[in-house]
């Protein structure tokens, strides 16, 4: 990447983003972020400039910088890549670090963030705007929708199906073939070893649904 970047969010994953992007050497101009109490200050010496929405800092974007949104929060994470799509024209950057192992014949979007140790196996697609944390593993011929989150060390086996907006928790075992419907939610450390419906949220060995 010949341009600096700059991080849309200072917070939760966006100190990983920028080591992510140390890693390979891509400078990072500064952070915005909506927490004005956040401006001003520094994140390991890069400066959170000003707001998210500061158009002043925003007109870079495609022009002298390219964009990553490190938001955890999806339904903003959505609203700022929309945002950028719509007033800048552009598709933030994928923030994938070293040592993570992505195959030759994967297949992903714009936007990911791949943390360290993550892998992706033959024939992988994943879709835009996902999280993949720490030493997280997905086998071949997996497919991941847009916005989905993979917890650290989470296990997704292969050709399983995760749909867009889903939550795989830290530690969770995803067996092979299984689907995870739209906005699921797997907790932390389950194993799943039946599909899982739009919306529903599932815990324990093996996964069952919680009831509201």
């Amino acid at each position: 990447m010949d341009k600096p970047v700059i991080i849309l969010g200072a917070k939760g994953i966006a100190q990983a983003a920028l080591e992510i992007f140390n890693s390979n050497e891509v400078v990072t101009y500064g952070f915005l972020d909506e927490d004005k109490s956040l401006h001003g200050t520094e994140i390991n010496v890069v400066p959170v400039l000003g707001h998210t929405e500061d158009e002043g800092f925003l007109k870079l974007i495609g022009k002298k910088c390219e964009a990553f949104v490190a938001v955890d929060d999806n339904k903003y994470r959505e609203f700022l890549v929309k945002m950028l799509n719509d007033v800048r024209k552009v598709q933030p950057v994928n923030a994938i670090h070293k040592t993570s192992f992505i195959s030759s014949d994967a297949a992903i979007g714009h936007g990911n963030f791949i943390n360290s140790r993550v892998g992706l196996g033959t024939a992988v697609k994943m879709g835009s705007h996902c999280i993949l944390h720490t030493g997280a593993i997905i086998d071949h011929q997996a497919d991941l929708g847009d916005f989905v989150q993979i917890g650290a060390g989470s296990i997704i086996n292969s050709g399983v199906k995760i749909s867009k907006g889903a939550f795989v928790g830290s530690g969770a075992v995803i067996v092979s073939g299984i689907s995870i419907g739209k906005n699921a939610r797997v907790g932390a450390g389950s194993v799943v070893i039946s599909d899982v419906k739009d919306g529903e949220t599932v815990f324990g060995n093996p996964a069952a649904p919680i009831k509201k």
